[in-house]
């Protein structure tokens, strides 16, 4: 039965046939501006490395030390051999930045938001989610006790609605990204702290993307709008502008303390690698001492966002980094990504399930490291497929 199941999924192998699969391209160089794909040079517009550190030679050196001193990994979870001093003095650092008591590191922020998720809502309890939540959310939920209830993609009417329906004396989770990794609006962050305050709820904020890019210092999304005391849990990854591997949840000592012995995820997974805990150390002290880079990525990010404009492209709403050019079509939007990468511009796909199937779209994403002349390059490699394929993003669906 499983070889015939297995057997029947196809619909990868039916994309290859026709030329334009777009999956598991093997980048053969550092994730810079410029990648090497299969020999040739590629402008990188797909990378969620906001700041340009995964290269940065202070990163590089921290994680070598590291190495040396640690060794390659640590042979266990946190809960038990897996605690370095290394993990004490990342998750100081990181409670401070964000201006929680406490932080936890875990192995990926997705297994941040599956361990927390699925362990502090209770049976009688209510987990709030906007519709566009990434994908960890959801299945943290799914793995919850909790009951499950979803609001329209920053609707706060819905979500006063759900408030007003919860019975009172249980725990209402509102749980929300902080930017939206494949619209790249941002949450609407002090209304949802009013309707928490007047419905007796609490927030946590997946701030995957907000990290380094929204904020004082790139402080994220809370501090953006100095709510950072107003939002009760604050998660973040290292994957994205702090150019390494891993995750971590700030809180109350409270709430960690209760992470610490509950959270499956964190119990039952290895540790993040010496070298890793090391290389974001060093990335935070960068955000500390070159604020210079977050201002180079939002004039980046207006310029292209001009750029896009005038090329006649659909970028929705977008307010950040993230830029979603709308196809809304899922095999021209199979189609422009593989020309453009057969034209030199690297740029993702994005499809069902990960926004509605009428909502597929290209995701162009800056980094402080991109020059005015690669993002025109690249804008006018968009355009010129766009009207090879009889795209017209200016007649696209309003969204």
């Amino acid at each position: 039965m499983l070889n015939k199941k297995m057997k029947a999924y196809t619909r990868p192998q039916e994309v290859q046939k026709q030329g334009f699969y777009p999956y598991f391209r093997a980048i053969e160089s550092e994730q810079d501006t410029v990648v090497s794909i299969g020999g040739k040079k590629c402008l990188m517009f797909g990378s969620n490395s906001y700041l340009g550190l995964t290269n940065h030679p202070k990163l590089k050196e921290a994680s070598k030390i590291a190495i040396d001193k640690y060794g390659s990994g640590c042979a266990g979870s946190r809960f038990l051999n897996g605690t370095l001093d290394l993990h004490l003095e990342l998750e100081s650092k990181l409670a401070k930045f964000v201006n929680k008591e406490e932080a936890l590191v875990f192995s990926t922020g997705y297994q941040v938001n599956l361990g927390v998720i699925s362990s502090i809502p209770g049976r009688h309890d209510l987990i709030i989610l906007d519709e566009y939540d990434h994908a960890c959310i959801i299945d943290g939920a799914r793995l919850s006790f909790g009951k499950v209830r979803k609001y329209a993609h920053n609707n706060m009417e819905a979500l006063e609605k759900i408030l007003q329906k919860a019975p009172d004396g249980i725990l209402k989770l509102i749980v929300v990204d902080g930017v939206f990794s494949m619209e790249g609006d941002v949450a609407k962050l002090p209304e949802i702290v009013e309707l928490a305050k007047k419905y007796d709820a609490n927030i946590m904020v997946d701030d995957a993307h907000g990290l380094g890019v929204l904020g004082p210092n790139g402080r994220g999304t809370s501090a953006h709008f100095g709510m950072s005391n107003d939002v009760d849990i604050i998660m973040g990854t290292f994957s994205k502008s702090l150019a390494s591997i891993g995750g971590f949840v700030a809180a109350s000592f409270d709430t960690i303390n209760y992470l610490k012995h509950t959270a499956r995820s964190l119990i039952f997974s290895a540790s993040i690698a010496p070298a890793n805990a090391a290389s974001v150390i060093a990335a935070l002290d960068l955000l500390e001492e070159e604020p210079e880079r977050i201002k180079k990525l939002w004039e980046n990010t207006h310029y292209a966002m001009q750029q896009l404009k005038a090329a006649g492209m659909d970028t929705g709403h977008t307010e950040t980094p993230i830029i979603p050019i709308y196809i809304r079509d899922t095999i021209k939007t199979f189609m422009l990504s593989k020309q453009l990468q057969d034209e030199g511009v690297f740029v993702n796909p994005v499809v069902a399930p990960a926004v509605p199937n009428e909502d597929s779209l290209i995701r162009y994403s800056l980094m402080a490291t991109h020059t005015k002349a690669q993002i025109d390059e690249s804008i006018e490699k968009i355009a010129a497929v766009c009207k090879r394929l009889d795209i017209n993003a200016t007649n696209s669906i309003e969204i």
